[in-house]
């Protein structure tokens, strides 16, 4: 019943999409279906074809090596703050988890690592495959697929700069696929930081946070399609991913510094975005209490979005629980809703709504990366700045649509336990 539940949720979802298109032609819906049944031959294959979940599996394993060696590091230069023992004690384990110093620099290693498999030329050959299976799929160009594939391993910002020549030749149909794109998926040097945090009520997040990002692409390119659709053919090009360093060590330096960058504007975020809305909430607070609690931003966007969980597959009386998740995503950030994720009682989520809701929750979909992506595209191609600007509340929409259809189907293809 509740798989079921899910599949009426992906052909509501994807109705939604086309309703609030700019122009609502029935041959749209060859898109529609393309996009559902390339989400659902992937997330199959990825979770039950023996050769394909030990690949996955292995993610899990990848991210307790790369938090031992991170910890490694931090454990050096933060003594027991970075999880060395306590001077007092010999081999105790060290102070309680504290995101600064645990969590966070995990981004400088993964972004070093990055680089060096950009240029030891491994990266781009994963990139340039699934974009080739995005072209042929929805008949995009080459410079569309390649940049849709690539926002799966890098960020937003990041992924436009392997096409930048082609920016100001994209239509509008084709840039509003490569901010939905962002917008729906998560970068790899935040990927892992996400599993550390899902681990502890997810044993195998690494695995699924994977699978989550890799479907949700064709998952945006499918919503943006149906919402923008395309009037002009597609735009075509080979676009490389080009060497940027002289070498290893070179790809290495680079890699750290990008991600130091990355590392202050995740603390920066969250210090600003948290205190925003918890100001704003302060504010809602003065207000008299409805049905006995507080009024919030959150609880707020909570009560429309109440029903798009209940059709991702979560049953009633969870639903509540979960589209409260999906509103601190969209107010806040993914981050701070995995955080509340992994800080609810076990009873709060049964083990299928949970799953549901981590794919749900994986993607960039939020006010705070909507000034990300406009400030960014705006340098990019400055030319087009009024176009992103307006395209950019709709790009939002786009994204949780997409990730939305991303939870239906884990719900599809996981049965209620």
């Amino acid at each position: 019943m509740l798989q079921a539940q899910s599949a009426l949720g992906l052909v509501v979802l994807l109705f939604l999409a086309w309703a609030l298109g700019e122009e609502r032609r029935l041959s749209a819906w060859r898109i529609a279906v393309t996009g559902a049944v390339l989400q659902l031959v992937l997330a199959a294959s990825m979770l039950y074809l023996p050769a394909l979940t030990d690949a996955v599996a292995a993610a899990n394993r990848l991210v307790a090596m790369l938090d031992a060696a991170t910890e490694a590091g931090t454990s050096l230069v933060f003594g027991y703050l970075g999880g060395g023992p306590l001077p007092f004690e010999e081999g105790f384990p060290g102070a309680s988890f504290v995101l600064a110093f645990r969590a966070l620099p995990v981004i400088l290693v993964v972004s070093a690592l990055a680089a060096l498999l950009t240029h030891w030329r491994i990266l781009p050959l994963v990139i340039r495959g699934f974009g080739r299976l995005l072209e042929r799929s929805f008949r995009v160009g080459g410079p569309v697929g390649l940049v849709s594939a690539a926002n799966v391993l890098v960020g937003m910002i990041e992924a436009p700069l392997l096409v930048r020549p082609y920016l100001s030749l994209l239509s509008r149909s084709e840039l509003f696929v490569l901010m939905a794109t962002g917008m729906a998926t998560i970068a790899g040097t935040v990927y892992v930081l996400y599993s550390l945090i899902l681990t502890p009520v997810l044993p195998d997040a690494a695995s699924q946070l994977l699978v989550a990002s890799v479907i949700s692409a064709p998952a945006a390119v499918t919503v943006a399609l149906l919402m923008v659709p395309p009037r002009e053919p597609p735009t075509e090009g080979r676009a490389e991913i080009p060497r940027e360093s002289a070498g290893a060590m070179d790809a290495v330096v680079r890699g750290t510094g990008q991600g130091a960058k990355v590392l202050i504007a995740v603390v920066a975020m969250l210090v600003v975005f948290v205190a925003l809305v918890h100001l704003a909430n302060a504010v809602l607070g003065m207000l008299p209490d409805l049905a006995g609690t507080p009024l919030t931003l959150q609880r707020v966007l909570s009560w429309p979005l109440a029903p798009i969980a209940w059709l991702l597959g979560i049953p009633w009386e969870e639903a509540r629980t979960a589209s409260q998740l999906l509103a601190t995503k969209v107010v806040l950030n993914e981050f701070v809703a995995y955080l509340d994720l992994a800080k609810l009682p076990e009873e709060a989520l049964s083990a299928r709504s949970r799953l549901i809701v981590v794919y749900a929750l994986c993607g960039f979909a939020n006010l705070g990366s909507l000034g990300i992506m406009i400030g960014g595209l705006s340098t990019l191609v400055p030319e087009r700045r009024a176009e992103v600007v307006a395209l950019g509340p709709k790009s939002i929409v786009a994204g949780f649509l997409a990730t939305c259809l991303t939870g239906a189907v884990a719900g599809i293809l996981t049965p209620a336990y």
